[in-house]
């Protein structure tokens, strides 16, 4: 039996099929996002289905999940990320217990029990300063790609205080540290030094370990080193951290099937 996870984020559409049998991955799939979100899930959905020889008949449960998720036609249910996140996580970190997520839109911190299952959550999806499109503008800005601002941070010797609060103020703030002769590789070193110090704050009493970094940011370089330096506590990049939300989707809608509910 073949469940399929879809999760339909703010910047990539990711698809995760799960073979319920063995519980392993099938296949899976990410495309950029676009304004055509339903269109563009189904072509990444067809394109999976026939490079493994699979009927659309033959999918058991189809879960879709993230910013996007309202919109999936292909979905019988659409389930929370929270709920998604942790399961993914869970399946691929099993004594995962804190979970930190960063997405191109948002991030969330998820505080999870000896089972797995969330037992609190913060959410920041009102402010792109701390998340992936702070860090996409600053990549942009330098000329450089999302994978390159590792090795600037890396060469920083003297991060940059980024105060603004506000990721159109931040870049203007930006503006003036190189007008005032700060170099890229401190700028690039602040900016993560602010992201991670966002994501601190939302811990408030805390991260218990082992603390997991998931979601798109977790791939830049240099991140899981910001946010460890801020916790103060070792931080650990998820296997695979941009198919997360899908894994958990595919997850969930096998729990469905089999009475678990999500």
């Amino acid at each position: 039996m073949i469940c399929a996870g879809i999760d339909a984020g703010s910047r990539a559409i990711k698809i995760v099929l799960l073979n319920t049998e063995d519980n392993e991955i099938v296949a899976s799939g990410v495309i950029d996002q676009g304004v055509e979100q339903d269109s563009l899930a189904a072509d990444l959905y067809g394109k999976l289905l026939a490079e493994q020889g699979i009927g659309a008949g033959q999918i058991a449960r189809t879960v879709a999940t993230g910013y996007g998720r309202g919109i999936i036609s292909a979905a019988d249910t659409t389930i929370t990320e929270i709920s998604c996140h942790a399961a993914g996580v869970r399946r691929l970190e099993p004594d995962a217990r804190t979970v930190i997520d960063i997405g191109g839109q948002d991030s969330k911190l998820l505080r999870l029990d000896d089972s797995g299952r969330v037992r609190d959550f913060a959410m920041n999806d009102r402010c792109a300063a701390g998340t992936g499109r702070f860090l996409e503008i600053v990549a942009e800005r330098f000329g450089v790609q999302l994978s390159d601002l590792g090795r600037l941070a890396h060469k920083s010797t003297d991060p940059a205080a980024i105060s603004s609060m506000c990721v159109v103020f931040a870049e203007t703030e930006i503006v003036g540290l190189l007008a005032s002769g700060a170099s890229q590789e401190d700028i690039v070193a602040g900016v993560q030094e602010s992201i991670a110090k966002r994501m601190t704050s939302m811990m408030g009493a805390g991260a218990e370990a082992p603390i997991v970094f998931t979601g798109g940011v977790a791939m830049v370089p240099g991140m899981e080193t910001a946010l460890a330096e801020s916790l103060g506590k070792k931080v650990r990049v998820c296997a695979n951290p941009q198919m997360t939300g899908a894994l958990g989707a595919a997850i969930l809608a096998a729990r469905q099937l089999n009475g678990g509910g999500a």
